[in-house]
């Protein structure tokens, strides 16, 4: 891989994964357009680098030339997929407590196709329940605020973790023009 291509990637994480990457939320997705053996390589480099971090990743889908990648921090996962209403909305889905947090994101792998995404994949990203619940009783609409979710409740709450994620992404987007890759870049945290 280029070192061209290592930037873009880098630049794209930072992105759409900032709050994930810098331990603020449990897990982000992310659509590549980039060859197979291109995100293989960089998936693999970023689990040898990131494990000490507890930040994983994993293809979750992949169809034509897109790849979805599930970046996330296992231990906030864990946490989060533990807490008793998100525990309740899984298991309406199929999703058992005793599943593992690799059989869950198999399952929730099993269950997306192109373009297409199960409504409980909100609980893997972190959003409130309520908006998850709020989500699919609207069918999308219907939302008090749009950010980086649909926001169905505590409107006030949701623009403060909407004002912390950009945070993160402008903290780590001056930390990589300074000149340090991604990795470097996450060391640090916020």
């Amino acid at each position: 891989m280029s070192e061209l291509e290592r930037r873009s990637i880098d630049n794209d994480l930072a992105f759409h994964c900032a709050p994930t990457l810098l331990g603020v939320k449990c897990a982000n997705l992310i659509s590549f357009d980039r060859n197979e053996h291109t995100m293989a390589e960089y998936l693999r480099e970023f689990t040898e680098k990131m494990s000490v971090s507890g930040l994983c990743a994993v293809q979750l889908c992949k169809c034509r030339e897109r790849t979805l990648v599930y970046i996330y921090n296992e231990k906030m996962l864990s946490a989060w997929l533990g807490m008793p209403q998100v525990r309740d909305l899984l298991s309406e889905y199929g999703y058992t407590a005793d599943m593992s947090i690799r059989e869950k994101l198999d399952l929730l792998a099993s269950r997306m196709s192109c373009g297409s995404f199960p409504h409980e994949i909100g609980a893997f990203l972190g959003y409130p329940v309520g908006d998850i619940r709020g989500f699919i009783s609207n069918s999308g609409k219907n939302c008090l605020l749009c950010g980086y979710w649909k926001v169905y409740e505590n409107a006030d709450k949701a623009r403060q973790t909407f004002k912390t994620y950009d945070r993160c992404r402008a903290i780590l987007f001056d930390r990589l023009k300074s000149g340090l890759d991604l990795f470097q870049a996450v060391g640090g945290n916020i």
